[in-house]
C-alpha cells in the first residue's frame, strides 16, 4: 500500500503543477474586467461603431442635394449653394456605403471652392479643390471623370501646382482607359490651358 502511495505522489504533484501553470496563463491572456466599465464591453463597442439606419426620405434628399448645390451656384444663389453643399457633406458622413457618396464629396467641395474663389479666398479654394479630388470615386466619376471648372479657374490664377496635385488625386479613381489626365498634365506643365471639354460640365448644369 505504501509503495502505491509513494508511486502516486509524483504524479499528483505533476498534475497540480500543470493546473497551476494553466490557470496562471489563462489569467494573463484573459484578465478580469470591471463589470461596471462599459468601455470594455464588446456590445458597447459594436453599438458605438454602427451607423444609424438611413430612411428612404433621407436617401432621396441626399441625391437631390447633390444636384441642388450646383444648381443654386449656377443660378447665383450663393447662400443657398453654400448651405446645400455643407448639408450634403454632413449627410455624406452618414452614408459612406452609398453609391452617391463619392459624388457628394466631389460636388460639395467644388461648390464651396467656387464660393471661396469668388470671395477672394484663394487658399480655401485650393483646399476645396483638393478635398474634391480626395473622393473615393463613384460609378460616374470612375468612368466620366471629375469636373474641371474649379481647376480651370485656378489655372487662370496661375495656381498650377494645386491643379497638378488635383490631377494626381483624380488618377486614384478615374479608370486609365477613360482618363485624360496625362494630356492635361502635360499641357499644364507647359503653362498651357488644357482642353477640358465635357469635364467642365459634368455634375454642373
Amino acid at each position: 500500500m505504501k509503495s502505491a502511495i509513494t508511486w502516486a505522489k509524483p504524479i499528483l504533484l505533476t498534475l497540480c503543477l500543470i493546473l497551476t501553470v494553466g490557470n496562471f496563463v489563462s489569467a494573463q491572456e484573459n484578465p478580469p474586467t470591471d463589470k461596471n466599465d462599459k468601455s470594455s464591453s464588446p456590445s458597447t463597442e459594436k453599438k458605438s461603431s454602427e451607423q444609424p439606419p438611413v430612411s428612404e426620405e433621407d436617401r432621396k434628399r441626399f441625391y437631390k442635394l447633390t444636384q441642388s448645390a450646383t444648381e443654386a451656384l449656377t443660378a447665383g444663389e450663393t447662400e443657398n449653394a453654400k448651405a446645400f453643399a455643407e448639408t450634403l457633406l454632413k449627410q455624406a458622413e452618414t452614408m459612406p456605403e452609398d453609391w452617391n457618396y463619392g459624388n457628394a464629396i466631389h460636388v460639395a467641395n467644388l461648390v464651396l471652392g467656387h464660393i471661396a474663389l469668388a470671395s477672394g479666398d484663394l487658399k480655401e479654394a485650393k483646399r476645396c479643390l483638393l478635398a474634391a479630388g480626395n473622393t473615393p470615386g463613384s460609378p460616374q466619376l470612375n468612368s466620366f471623370g471629375p469636373n474641371m471648372r474649379l481647376a480651370k479657374a485656378l489655372l487662370e490664377k496661375n495656381e498650377n501646382d494645386a491643379v497638378l496635385e488635383y490631377f494626381e488625386l483624380c488618377a486614384k479613381f478615374w479608370k486609365p482607359q477613360f482618363s485624360k489626365l496625362d494630356g492635361w498634365k502635360a499641357a499644364v506643365q507647359k503653362n498651357e490651358m488644357p482642353d477640358f471639354q465635357a469635364n467642365l460640365r459634368y455634375y454642373f448644369p
